[in-house]
């Protein structure tokens, strides 16, 4: 199949175009590069059936030839970079949404949108189910991603119910894994760097917050297999219902770095809670065990010693 992947230079856009390759497909990767990183795709550029197009989903796509395919990604998704400039994280959602759509709409392609946990915002139900309609802030400083999701899941099934088009949509819990970028702003790769770097992990309010991490594999597995399901739109949450406060996971990782490094665990330090920041998150995942057979594999503790052996070589690179 061809398969048009936006968003594929980021940490799980990218693992998903490693995939696809891998299953004999044939991968364009969108990307503008606003948190992707060329350093992701590096090694799939000389791929024969790889193609990379710098362009902004802001703007329509074009796309010569037959397309069977098409994963919408392209958002930023880490709070550091969607409140960057928040009227272009809102105009990215909407738009972004909206072309991808027309995309699919012209080429009869299944198209599938990675919507996401904060859509339930605050939530007032726990674990969140997909039925639940959510607790947001409608002009909060997150609102540019929380709502812009929200409203890209309004397009894709008002395209699905209006045009016929042939949609997905899955709703992504916390991932972590190797090639997210140093200094986003999530806090998986925040804490393993501050780690690594002999600096005090940072953690926000009293740490009592919760979060539930997905490993990028289990991710991408989950994303592949809403895909292929017949007859299942979605939404759908994929995540790992393992809930972990912020401070164990603080904890955990200060314990993991300070084995590899072989050297003492550094301190912890808390600052003020940023606004609107959830105080539990953690997905019931029945919907995808029963629809698509799917649930997670990778377990919290095996995810973060890969994902901190990747931070240890970056940062090792970075010093040469």
């Amino acid at each position: 199949m061809r398969i048009v992947v936006t968003g594929g230079a980021g940490f799980v856009g990218s693992h998903l175009c490693d995939v696809l390759l891998g299953e004999g497909h044939s991968v364009l990767c969108v990307d503008n590069f606003f948190s992707g990183q060329q350093s992701n795709i590096k090694h799939l550029l000389s791929h024969e059936r790889f193609e990379l197009r710098e362009h902004d989903v802001i703007q329509p796509l074009e796309v010569d030839g037959d397309v069977d395919q098409i994963y919408h990604l392209a958002c930023p998704a880490s709070p550091l970079f969607y409140q960057k400039d928040p009227i272009y994280t809102s105009k990215t959602a909407v738009l972004g949404c909206m072309n991808l759509l027309e995309l699919a709409r012209a080429k009869n392609a299944r198209i599938l949108y990675t919507s996401t946990s904060e859509v339930y915002g605050d939530p007032l139900e726990h674990p969140q189910t997909e039925s639940y309609k959510g607790n947001v802030n409608p002009h909060g400083i997150r609102s540019c991603y929380d709502e812009g999701k929200r409203m890209g899941e309004s397009l894709f099934f008002d395209y699905h119910r209006f045009h016929g088009v042939d949609i997905r949509v899955c709703r992504l819990f916390n991932s972590y894994g190797s090639r997210m970028r140093i200094g986003d702003g999530r806090v998986v790769s925040n804490f393993v760097v501050q780690a690594l770097r002999r600096q005090p992990l940072t953690v926000y309010g009293s740490g009592d917050q919760t979060r539930s991490f997905c490993f990028s594999s289990d991710t991408v597995a989950g994303i592949r297999a809403l895909m292929n399901t017949e007859d299942f739109t979605g939404p759908v949450n994929i995540g790992n219902p393992n809930e972990r406060t912020i401070r164990s996971l603080a904890e955990l990782v200060t314990q993991k770095v300070a084995a590899v490094m072989n050297q003492e665990p550094v301190a912890i330090v808390s600052k003020p809670l940023p606004a609107d920041d959830p105080t539990r998150r953690m997905p019931n995942i029945s919907l995808a065990k029963e629809k698509m057979n799917w649930e997670p594999t990778i377990d919290l503790e095996v995810g973060l010693d890969s994902t901190i052996m990747h931070f240890k070589e970056v940062l090792a690179a970075e010093l040469e």
